[in-house]
């Protein structure tokens, strides 16, 4: 299996094909989902803000919904493979002139959920090392140096970073489901009501909207198969193995925990202490050496996101590079390793300069940082999930290929996201967390985003039609 790079916008001796397994891509997936941290910050908040008891019926709705995108979206794994996957999916399946904006959106999306985690592990470091060590490092600091070793684990081939983020992914898991485990021993099977899944729990008990919201957000991550697919070993099998299993496994993971924690506690105390529940809980059930290894993990967890989400970037930049929508010498791969090096390090360049300008206006990581970040993130993907289902449904109607895996899940999961989506914008302060009118209006630059893409997409098609017709092609023989 060869990879191939010969565009017009750059030559680049290619990523390393045939390097990642269903394995692989897994782990690089479920990574950027952040398991432990989705458990201890995010599954309070649905219990607390969206509908209770309901919450674990919520997790199977999302997952169920993004099982249908999984099989329109690997239906057509075999006539798209691109390092910038909803790039590629959305040219392929709505033309060039809405396949750029996604890829210029998808990069913006990344680099903002990317740089949110980062905030927040500063915010965990930091709070980390002086709990256990009596030493203040700044967190801005600890961002710094839990960069330059992304950077550093980006430099070398796709599976050294496979690897790292393999061992934090079991390691938080792990320290997760023995809770989950601990709760079941104690208060019993009981404990575990069906009530949880009941339609009329969890589409009229609080607020729907938000619980979905905050469902998609632990998913976020989880389309990043695609990606690798240049990467990937016999991608027709390699990348819709992965996709199922890491929609299975995050919507299993997330529905029992959130299951374990309404069974282990009394939730109307959740709304108080949210940041809190998770860990007195597991100080109750496990004992307090287990909490201390739970808000350990909390950093892990947010150094494996960014290392995920700094992945994912540096494929969109290369991308773009070498389909000549962004400079020529982003498409460099390293000469031994065949990373994108380049483009690894412009991400990195973007994280930590705006990390740091954070840090210069003395704004928080966690309430400033990864509050506004975050949901400019979390839009600007359900956006492009939305479109990549539109893209495939429409797609397999041009080829006249009708049915339930070509026609019918796609248009379902088209309208499933795109609902989520909607809900996600009219309910945009649950995400930020903020009043804040500033905050809540960034999502806006999407559109910003959007504008200057289609009209650079126009130039390229009058001025440089060669360009044009380059964009997002098959790059795997």
């Amino acid at each position: 299996m060869a990879t191939t790079t010969e565009t017009p916008g750059a030559k680049a001796a290619g990523l390393a094909g045939g390097t990642l397994g269903a394995g692989h891509l897994v782990f690089m997936v479920m990574a950027a989902v952040a398991p432990a941290a989705g458990a201890v910050a995010l599954i309070p908040l649905s219990i607390a803000l969206g509908v209770g008891v309901g919450t674990p019926g919520v997790f199977v709705i999302v997952a169920l919904i993004l099982l249908l995108f999984a099989v329109g979206f690997t239906r057509m794994v075999p006539y798209v493979r691109n390092a910038g996957a909803f790039y590629a999916f959305i040219t392929k399946g709505l033309g060039r002139l809405a396949g750029l904006p996604a890829a210029y959106v998808a990069l913006t999306a990344y680099l903002c959920v990317g740089t949110a985690t980062l905030g927040a592990l500063g915010f965990f470091a930091n709070l980390t090392l002086d709990q256990f060590f009596g030493v203040d490092v700044p967190w801005w600091l600890c961002c710094l140096i839990s960069m330059l070793i992304v950077a550093l684990l980006g430099w070398f081939r796709i599976t050294v970073a496979a690897g790292v983020l393999g061992a934090a992914l079991i390691a938080e898991g792990v320290a997760v489901l023995v809770l989950d485990v601990a709760i079941l021993i104690r208060q019993g099977a009981g404990a575990f009501t069906l009530d949880s899944f009941s339609p009329g729990t969890v589409l009229t008990t609080g607020s729907l909207g938000v619980a979905l919201i905050y469902g998609f957000s632990c998913f976020q991550g989880f389309e990043g198969t695609a990606i690798y697919a240049e990467e990937a070993r016999d991608p027709d099998r390699t990348v819709p193995r992965a996709t199922y299993g890491a929609v299975l496994c995050v919507g299993l993971f997330f529905v029992l925990t959130s299951w374990a924690l309404i069974a282990g506690g009394d939730i109307s105390a959740v709304a108080a202490d949210p940041g809190n529940y998770a860990f007195n809980l597991s100080t109750e059930f496990v004992g307090q050496l287990w909490t201390d290894l739970l808000q350990v993990l909390i950093v892990t967890s947010s150094f494996a996101g960014v290392l995920a989400f700094h992945n994912a970037a540096s494929r969109y930049l290369y991308a773009l590079s070498r389909d000549g929508f962004m400079p020529r010498a982003l498409a460099r791969t390293h000469p031994r390793f065949k990373s994108p090096t380049v483009a690894g390090l412009t991400s990195f360049a973007v994280m930590t300069l705006v990390m740091l300008g954070f840090a210069v206006a003395g704004l928080d990581p966690l309430t400033n940082l990864a509050t506004s970040l975050t949901g400019v993130g979390a839009v600007g993907i359900l956006g492009l999930i939305t479109t990549t289902s539109l893209a495939v449904l429409v797609f397999f109607l041009r080829r006249k290929q009708h049915g339930w895996k070509y026609t019918v899940a796609p248009a379902l999961a088209t309208l499933g996201v795109g609902t989520a989506l909607v809900l996600a914008l009219s309910n945009y302060e649950a995400i930020t967390g903020t009043t804040s009118s500033v905050i809540n209006s960034l999502p806006w630059i999407h559109l910003v985003v959007i504008a200057v893409a289609v009209g650079l997409g126009l130039w390229a098609r009058s001025r440089q039609p060669a360009r044009y017709e380059s964009m997002g092609v098959t790059r795997v023989d």
